[in-house]
């Protein structure tokens, strides 16, 4: 049994305690007080940061409640003239028609554009700098380490060009580049081979993201033109992303699954 899961094992044992949910109820009212009473104590910077993680999660409830009222909201329609006569009891009736919800198309893009998708895995294993790079010693008598070589996989561009070996500080090795992946298609349940196009995002860091390197749970984005995929107006969908599975530096091929 894993460390730390006695408590859970307990409950499905012998269940819960008769105060079990009382107990937890109080204890969430409680929550937004010490919330409240810990935003009052902090100062300094650790304020700063607290009041920042804050203010992104009232953005997020606020965005939230505006989009169920959204999908609720309900507004008079136009005042057509409509043929044939109405009968008196209906003439003080509002005639009200459903808002339209925003599509979900629209939906993506906003994700998109705020770094935001619904993904299969949602939470990954970090990564430590000394399993993402290895040190390279260099000078004469090998003294200086300013170098390092990137031990994971990596995507690099058609274009790309490498900088002088004596002022390249990330070393990109060949074996480790790929340019194609397996994506999953989650509603035709197939898979394909497909060009990568860029990657997206790292979870592991922003420097990740920049020097390409692809790890579990790395956003990338493929070509997905053979498909035949199109949008609402006709257009052919060029590039589309998907989600790294597995580790590829271990298993020497990139699986991903296509986030539609």
């Amino acid at each position: 049994m894993p460390q730390n899961r006695h408590i859970e094992e307990a409950q499905k044992r012998y269940g819960y305690r008769l105060d079990h949910f009382q107990r937890q109820r109080k204890k969430e009212a409680r929550e937004k007080h010490k919330v409240a009473e810990r935003a009052r104590k902090y100062h300094g910077l650790r304020a700063k940061l607290y009041n920042q993680k804050r203010h992104l999660e009232k953005i997020e409830m606020k965005k939230t409640i505006r989009a169920n009222e959204e999908r609720n909201n309900t507004h008079k329609e136009a005042d057509a003239i409509k043929d044939g006569a109405v009968p008196a009891y209906l003439l003080d009736r509002q005639h009200v028609s459903r808002a339209k919800v925003l599509s979900n198309s629209v939906k993506q893009k906003r994700k998109e554009r705020a770094g935001k998708w619904d993904v299969p895995l949602p939470r990954v294993k970090p990564i430590s700098e000394d399993e993402m790079f290895k040190v390279i010693k260099t000078g004469k008598k090998r003294k200086k380490a300013w170098k390092r070589m990137v031990t994971k996989v990596t995507f690099v561009g058609d274009g790309f060009t490498r900088k002088p070996p004596k002022y390249e500080r990330f070393i990109r090795p060949m074996a480790l580049r790929f340019k194609k992946a397996h994506v999953t298609h989650p509603e035709l349940k197939s898979t394909f081979y497909l060009d990568i196009l860029s990657v997206k995002k790292n979870p592991q860091s922003q420097t990740y993201t920049s020097l390409g390197v692809i790890t579990k749970g790395t956003i990338i984005e493929v070509n997905v033109s053979d498909l035949g995929l199109v949008t609402p107006n006709g257009k052919v969908v060029w590039g589309k992303l998907a989600q790294v599975t597995n580790n590829p530096e271990l298993d020497g091929c990139i699986n991903s699954v296509l986030l539609v």
